[in-house]
């Protein structure tokens, strides 16, 4: 049987939609418990590779409530986080209106960083507006991939770094059974008991059915043109982050299919 929240199509966006609105409210504690806390390792691990320097601008696409927003703000930067679930966004709001009433982080009220509703496939920014572009655990929910790369690569500057974090492959088919074991049965059991909804995380594995592993992201990324492309995988390819740049200029050399890709 389908997934109640996976729709291919025109129903995509709705359909995921509302999936976020509904789980909104448990998102992070869920998050923590089905990743063991490990997420939180891999955003931070994506500031890193962001290379932040205070005052540029960063976009956070697909935001959530926030944490890699906050993470690159925290360096400095002049950030944007960017969903179009309205409850992910109250979360987020909610966290960074916490913060600043708060004494417990020294300066988190200068935090240079505001939430905005909108479409992942119809950014609501000018053309080459930033120097950083995040995405974390969204791409794999767009209606399509290539819309959406081509959106954030337009809306960073020459030079400018996009990367992506999400669910991948792990390309030994030992690991991967295991791995899509874990996901086909304990995932929506956190599900049902945390959310009430245990199709609300069996979508996890649907989508991933339908997304293309490390070496197809890597591939759209190249035919949109991004150069210095690079895949980390993360827990022997359960996780992975995409880097690449916009490149500075016409002439910059584009990397080949299958260059630089590491393990972390």
């Amino acid at each position: 049987m389908a997934n109640a929240f996976y729709r291919p199509g025109r129903q995509r966006a709705a359909k995921v939609n509302e999936l976020f609105d509904r789980i909104a409210a448990r998102y992070d504690r869920i998050n923590d418990v089905q990743s063991f806390g490990l997420h939180r390792c891999w955003k931070r691990r994506l500031v890193r590779l962001a290379g932040p320097r205070p005052g540029e601008p960063a976009l956070d696409v697909c935001c959530g409530t926030g944490d890699i927003a906050f993470s690159l703000a925290r360096q400095g930067m002049r950030v944007w986080g960017l969903d179009f679930s309205a409850p992910m966004l109250d979360g987020a709001r909610a966290r960074l209106q916490d913060l600043a009433s708060s004494s417990a982080e020294p300066g988190s009220d200068a935090l240079d960083l505001q939430f905005v509703r909108g479409d992942a496939l119809h950014l609501p920014f000018s053309d080459r507006q930033f120097d950083v572009v995040t995405i974390g655990y969204g791409l794999r929910n767009l209606a399509r991939i290539e819309d959406g790369l081509r959106e954030m690569q337009r809306v960073i500057k020459p030079g400018g770094r996009l990367l992506i974090l999400d669910f991948g492959k792990p390309s030994h088919s030992f690991w991967r059974a295991l791995y899509y074991a874990y996901l086909r049965w304990m995932v929506p059991l956190f599900g049902r008991l945390f959310c009430g909804s245990a199709d609300a995380y069996a979508y996890i594995l649907e989508s991933l059915e339908h997304y293309p592993a490390q070496p197809g992201i890597a591939t759209r990324m190249q035919e949109q043109g991004l150069a210095n492309v690079q895949v980390f995988n993360l827990l022997g390819g359960m996780m992975s982050i995409h880097y690449g740049q916009r490149p500075a200029g016409s002439q910059q050399p584009v990397n080949k299919v299958g260059d630089d890709v590491k393990s972390l």
